[in-house]
């Protein structure tokens, strides 16, 4: 029995992790769980897994409290809570599910603790991949990824070593607005923004997939978890969304992965590996699916993906800048404060006025962070 602890258990990510863990009850158990607010999300999920550890990040006061009086387990509160409980909590494998840069110290725990990580929450690699990936070396952690894009690309690469990988190449859906003008979509809707053509995710992803920002986020996450330079990973825009990447080898061989556009199939991957066990989902059918297109993706058109490239290249606390500021604009924008062609104008501002310093520590990466979020905030007005 393989125990599985699930930080943001109630996004997107979680909700599919527990789905997972429910159809292998003889093999997975859900022994700790997280979420940032929806506490009556949460309570229903204590009565389905019966996790021995509970953590409610930023919930409503009255809510956690009436939680708190029917839940028998550990319950703790707040990001600190989180990082005790996974400090303390019985696991063997701690899936990493939260939105934005709280994710970054209970992964550090994790890996302090020994503990395998199944990471699908970009920001951690984003801002403190160096710190991480060194600490996870330092320690034989493996970091598993959950994306659908790296997992794909993770699996291409079993059994080939590195010196035989020429690039690595991550597949993009376009988004909601892949056959729109800059232009076109300066002033679109939110409720458009969010129309995904292929996939069903939280708003914030979702937002991040129409600017491209996430593509940009995986581009830096893919240089850090398989030590590959920017110049040789690159994004094409695939709109069927059924090859998840890609891997070019040196001698001009191409293998892909490909799957139904489920996140079901990466998290199973990566919860039962080294097994690959039936499911209740159908065979993916080809010959229903029609013709595979790829299509080369316009910096012009989506500038967010420029500016993951260009925080990249400038590297230290560039990219942590660069998620804050997005953060930031993409809230303002599902919040009504900005235009959707406002949110790459304002990191791009952000980005420019930074001072980037080097990312050896935590705490130069939360001081960038809180600079930027600030710094993005006063650009609302």
């Amino acid at each position: 029995m393989k125990k599985i602890a699930v930080l943001g258990s109630t996004g997107s990510i979680g909700v599919k992790t527990l789905e997972v863990i429910g159809d292998y009850p003889d093999q997975l158990s859900a022994t700790a769980l997280s979420a940032r607010s929806r506490v009556d999300l949460l309570r229903s999920q204590i009565d389905d897994h019966q996790p021995a550890w509970v953590n409610v990040t930023d919930g409503e006061a009255g809510a956690v409290a009436e939680l708190a009086a029917r839940y028998s387990g550990r319950l703790t509160r707040g990001v600190e809570g989180l990082v005790e409980m996974v400090r303390q909590m019985d696991a063997d494998m701690v899936v990493v599910s939260t939105v934005g840069a709280v994710g970054i110290r209970p992964t550090l725990a994790a890996i302090e603790r020994g503990l395998d990580v199944a990471l699908a929450n970009k920001e951690v690699l984003v801002t403190a991949g160096a710190m991480v990936m060194e600490q996870a070396r330092q320690r034989g952690i493996r970091l598993l990824p959950i994306d659908s894009e790296h997992n794909a690309v993770a699996q291409c690469l079993q059994g080939n070593c590195a010196e035989a990988v020429d690039r690595i190449i991550l597949t993009a859906s376009g988004g909601p607005f892949r056959n729109r003008s800059a232009a076109e979509v300066e002033n679109v809707s939110v409720d458009e923004a969010l129309a995904h053509p292929t996939w069903a995710m939280g708003p914030k992803i979702t937002i991040d997939s129409a600017t491209m920002m996430n593509k940009g986020f995986e581009v830096i996450e893919a240089m850090w978890l398989f030590d590959l330079p920017l110049d040789r990973i690159d994004v094409v825009i695939h709109p069927e969304s059924l090859v998840h990447s890609m891997v070019e080898f040196v001698d001009g061989s191409v293998l892909a992965q490909m799957g139904l556009t489920d996140m079901y199939f990466p998290i199973q991957n990566v919860l039962l590996a080294p097994n690959r066990l039936a499911n209740k989902y159908e065979s993916l059918d080809l010959t229903r699916m029609g013709s595979l297109n790829f299509e080369p993706v316009s910096f012009e058109r989506f500038p967010c993906l420029r500016l993951a490239y260009e925080a990249a290249r400038e590297g230290g606390t560039a990219p942590a800048v660069l998620n804050a500021a997005n953060e930031v604009a993409v809230d303002g924008f599902l919040n009504g404060r900005i235009q959707f062609g406002s949110i790459p104008k304002i990191i791009e501002r952000v980005l420019g006025a930074s001072d980037t310093q080097t990312a050896d520590s935590l705490e130069a990466i939360e001081a960038a962070d809180v600079w930027a979020r600030n710094r993005a905030y006063e650009l609302f007005d």
